[in-house]
């Protein structure tokens, strides 16, 4: 994959709205007909000079054939055709519009074009609705289009916040549009009196021909012409050449994904092993969803496998260095996530030799459970942990008021989260009189662990003068306890829906709060695990070590055992 996936993806998305843009106004303007069948006149001819404009004209036209060749490239590239039904559903009405239109371009622009003769509605209502066959197609064709343009506007906007507040007042349109065309149209054939025997039906002054004349009914609403008998051959052949376009382009796609398939069959097969012990077999050049798709194995993907939701990533483990590097698409998705570099995206990954994968959402995810706070959500990520605790608040508590202490813990909490901010951490979350840091979110585990440090000695100095400010209020220092530790760990969104916050659960995250725990007995206030010493680069050698058993590790930890953080910065 190329820097070209990602422009094709906005080139989809662009000329998708604009389509959809002209599709909406087109079927606005014939559901004019409720009111009249001039204000439906009146309309098409204050919009269709824009769209006849060569900015228009190279809008709508560019934009068309700009979408049906990426909706031909993406049919290419897929290797299998197991789908969620949305997908399939979309595919398939898209391909199916061409067809359905091109007699309708063929009677209304190659008129225009190809005749020098504009066919307003009256023209255009006469030979529609006096055939049963035509109407048809046409009936057809303003439902698969419009089906087309909501199912995609839909699955493009719904990962917009607004749009989710404002869809369940906008599904009545999606019904509305095609009913009210449908009214319309009625409305007015009985204005028009289109259902009586053909020998009535008038037309405006000029002529009449009894015979209807079509090449697959595409051309009957040209029963009359200023000029008398018309020579339809150019607009034949253009109708035709419209089709045999895109029959031709298709069955051109369509051979194409067999002699790639064939091809592919003789490089062999990647096995992806799924978590759940699954071997799925698969060719070199599909994707890690296109072959568990395959398998019929339920994975998340609420886009489609676009590479805009990020919900089929997955966790690659053995086999992860031979694959390739992501493309520009996949590493803008994974971004901003801010995914480990271990994950990637499921849609868009094409492992050419043997994975192992675990996918990091559940395969039953909808839209609303992808986007709900609250609960567990995030990626697998190295970090530095530091749990800051104060110690003697129950103490503290007897000897004054609730008010007197609430004051001291604010003081408290403002002063370390200041320290935190200044030394690039993360305030996560508290519990009472403690609170848990995080560092190398965004410098790294190595600069995080050289952070981590400085923000520790932050603190004492901050700790420091807050106790000279009270020291009228408190009948002895305060003191606090600090524990530091580094390794991974799931960081994102977690908690109650009401109260979310971004923090991080993991073994590093319980080691770093128990080596807090170990400062009092160590008679420290800063417990530093070697892990983050080596990472930092730093020499402690001046410090005391000690072997200290962990609860829940069967092996012991060595620690850093420092009485007074400040004596630190001399090494930093």
């Amino acid at each position: 994959m190329t820097k070209l996936t990602l422009i094709e993806r906005r080139l989809r998305i662009t000329t998708g709205l604009i389509l959809a843009t002209y599709i909406t106004i087109h079927l606005s303007n014939h559901a004019l007909g409720l009111i009249s069948l001039e204000a439906m006149e009146a309309m098409r001819k204050f919009v269709t000079p824009f769209w006849r404009s060569w900015v228009g004209g190279l809008l709508i036209y560019t934009s068309l054939l700009t979408h049906f060749g990426l909706a031909l490239m993406s049919l290419y590239r897929r290797t299998t055709l197991r789908m969620p039904v949305w997908e399939f559903s979309q595919l398939v009405l898209g391909l199916s519009i061409i067809p359905l239109l091109a007699g309708h371009i063929a009677a209304t622009w190659g008129a225009r074009v190809l005749m020098d003769f504009d066919i307003n509605y009256e023209y255009f209502l006469n030979g529609l609705l006096s055939n049963n066959w035509l109407l048809f197609r046409q009936a057809m064709l303003l439902l698969v289009a419009w089906s087309h343009v909501v199912i995609g506007l839909h699955f493009f906007f719904r990962l917009f916040s607004w749009y989710r507040r404002w869809s369940f007042h906008l599904y009545p349109l999606v019904f509305l549009m095609p009913l009210l065309v449908v009214l319309s149209m009625a409305r007015v054939g009985i204005d028009m009196n289109v259902w009586q025997s053909k020998s009535e039906i008038t037309v405006p002054s000029g002529g009449y021909r009894d015979s209807y004349l079509g090449f697959n009914d595409a051309v009957k609403v040209l029963d009359y012409l200023p000029s008398g008998e018309p020579d339809l051959t150019k607009i034949e052949w253009f109708h035709n050449g419209v089709l045999m376009t895109f029959y031709a382009l298709l069955m051109l796609t369509l051979g194409a994904r067999i002699v790639r398939d064939k091809k592919r069959q003789q490089a062999g097969t990647v096995t992806i092993k799924h978590v759940n012990g699954l071997e799925l077999k698969g060719k070199p050049g599909q994707t890690i969803l296109e072959i568990i798709r395959k398998h019929s194995v339920p994975h998340a993907s609420l886009c489609g496998g676009r590479g805009r939701c990020t919900t089929c990533r997955v966790r690659v483990g053995a086999g992860f260095f031979k694959l390739a590097k992501p493309s520009p698409l996949e590493q803008f998705a994974l971004d901003r996530i801010r995914a480990a570099p271990n994950v990637r995206l499921a849609c868009q990954t094409r492992p050419l030799h043997d994975v192992q994968v675990s996918p990091l959402l559940p395969p039953d995810l909808d839209m609303e459970s992808s986007l709900r706070k609250g609960g567990v959500s995030g990626e697998e990520r190295e970090v530095v942990a530091m749990f800051v605790d104060l110690r003697g608040s129950s103490k503290m508590s007897e000897r004054h008021l609730p008010y007197d202490v609430l004051f001291i813990l604010n003081r408290f909490f403002i002063e370390m989260t200041d320290a935190l901010s200044l030394s690039y951490g993360h305030y996560a979350q508290f519990e009472g009189d403690g609170l848990l840091a995080l560092y190398g979110l965004e410098r790294g585990l190595k600069q995080g662990c050289r952070d981590a440090l400085q923000g520790a000695v932050d603190m004492q100095a901050r700790m420091n003068t807050l106790n000279e400010q009270l020291i009228k209020e408190l009948e002895e220092p305060l003191k606090f306890g600090i524990g530091i530790h580094c390794g991974q760990a799931i960081v994102g969104t977690m908690g109650p829906p009401s109260a979310p916050n971004h923090s991080a659960i993991g073994d590093c995250i319980n080691a770093a709060s128990r080596l807090e725990g170990k400062s009092k007995e160590l008679e420290c206030i800063l417990v530093v695990s070697n892990e983050v010493v080596e990472y930092a680069g730093v020499d402690f050698s001046q410090f005391p070590t000690q072997q200290v058993s962990l609860r829940g590790k069967q092996q012991s930890v060595l620690v850093f055992v420092i009485k007074n953080p400040l004596d630190v910065s001399d090494s930093l």
